[in-house]
């Protein structure tokens, strides 16, 4: 039987590859929509500080809407901060699909163990974001108040 070239066996990882950097691109995508939501959340929170008002109804509300954004803005840094943990360990999961054809050891269950543990991180990222979505739109007023 014919022993595979060096050729051919870095073709072959290249190919397992494929998928977990198309993972790593969605993921950045999603990471530059949940870095945009969180500017905005700091944007509002800097004009409702600046903003002084010696109406005590309006500051009041004011002070709510802070505390609002406070919340979001913690739901959103953990959603960005579990999907960097998972692009990190898809990452990883590339590199040990690599070291394991080049230094020839079995890297199947460090790769199943650490593709499962990123899924389950970009899981809680995403229930965080949602969190963070259903307040924005619970906190929405729209109209006269």
């Amino acid at each position: 039987m014919l022993e595979e070239s060096p050729l051919a066996a870095i073709a072959h990882v290249i190919q397992l590859a494929v998928a977990p950097v198309f993972l790593l691109t969605g993921i950045g995508g999603i990471l530059a929509v949940m870095t945009s939501r969180l500017s905005r959340i700091v944007d509002r929170a800097r004009v409702l500080e600046a903003h002084t008002s010696t109406n005590a109804e309006h500051q009041d509300r004011v002070q709510q809407e802070l505390a609002t954004l406070s919340r979001r803005a913690k739901l959103i840094s953990v959603s960005i901060g579990l999907c960097t943990v998972t692009a990190l360990l898809v990452s990883t999961v590339i590199a040990i699909l690599f070291l394991g054809s080049f230094l020839t050891f079995d890297a199947s269950l460090a790769v199943a163990l650490l593709f499962v543990a990123a899924m389950l991180a970009f899981i809680a990222a995403l229930l965080s974001f949602l969190r963070e979505v259903f307040l924005a739109i619970a906190s929405l007023q729209i109209g006269k108040h």
